[in-house]
């Protein structure tokens, strides 16, 4: 069965163009080099999936018509992938319950802080409803789907990617362990974080996430939460290896499920 998968955002937690910023990229009038926070929809036998969901949450729903969600899954509490959970509460409105929300413990911790006016015991009216569902490294199921998280490092920071069917989605990591490298086993679409040419503290770089995309061998490659310094799109294109694609805010893939 055909798994569908929008990019809802490509960029850092900056964004491109970055504020105040002149470089090609910024100034740039090609719609791929403007990105907004790396998110992505996946529509999958029934289910309405949302990895991620950052400051330009409201921003990308509205723009690619989205108008449910069955759920919602977390790599990590990083303000740039949970900073528009407040806005899940139209889909609160619009199935009279709380949005399923699925992350690691620490995770759920740190929401309560972020967001502690929806889990007070007395609630303002109106404030988001979350339904918090505890995950770790092993499998589990939405509905009919089954979600095998991938453990990755974001440096010293545990968190988590996560493979749907022969898709696998990782972002905000520089290094994965060979364990966990096996779940990537006979993938045919690999997205994976490629932040810069320069090496960083926390992200792979585009040398980087082009040697985990060979070893994994996907019958394709996207490349995604890409900064400004990454290059043109149109240029990135040209030079990467074929096979290995620069992903784009608005792009639509396909791959197989179960």
């Amino acid at each position: 069965m055909e798994l569908k998968l929008t990019f809802l955002g490509t960029g850092t937690s900056q964004g491109v163009p970055i504020i105040g910023c002149h470089c090609e990229v910024c100034m740039s009038d090609d719609h791929r080099d403007n990105r907004l926070r790396s998110s992505v929809y996946i529509e999958y036998m029934g289910l309405r999936l949302l990895i991620d969901a950052g400051p330009d949450f409201r921003q990308q729903v509205l723009r690619a018509k989205i108008e449910n969600l069955d759920a919602i899954l977390l790599t990590h509490q990083h303000k740039d992938h949970i900073a528009g959970l407040d806005d899940v509460r139209a889909f609160n409105h619009i199935n009279g319950k709380a949005v399923d929300i699925y992350a690691e413990e620490r995770v759920h911790q740190a929401l309560k802080c972020e967001f502690s006016y929806a889990f007070e015991e007395v609630k303002y009216p109106g404030v988001p409803d979350f339904a918090l569902h505890a995950i770790d490294e092993h499998s589990f199921t939405i509905g009919e789907v089954r979600i095998e998280p991938v453990r990755v490092w974001h440096a010293l920071l545990p968190i988590l990617g996560f493979r749907i069917g022969d898709l696998v989605y990782i972002t905000d990591a520089n290094r994965i362990e060979e364990s966990e490298l096996s779940k990537l086993k006979g993938v045919s679409v690999l997205v994976i974080n490629a932040l810069r040419v320069k090496p960083h503290i926390s992200h792979f770089t585009m040398e980087e996430a082009i040697a985990i995309a060979q070893k994994v061998g996907a019958k394709e490659t996207y490349l995604t939460h890409l900064s400004h310094r990454s290059g043109l799109h149109a240029e990135l294109e040209k030079e990467l290896p074929f096979s290995i694609k620069p992903a784009y805010d608005g792009l639509i893939i396909s791959a197989y499920g179960q």
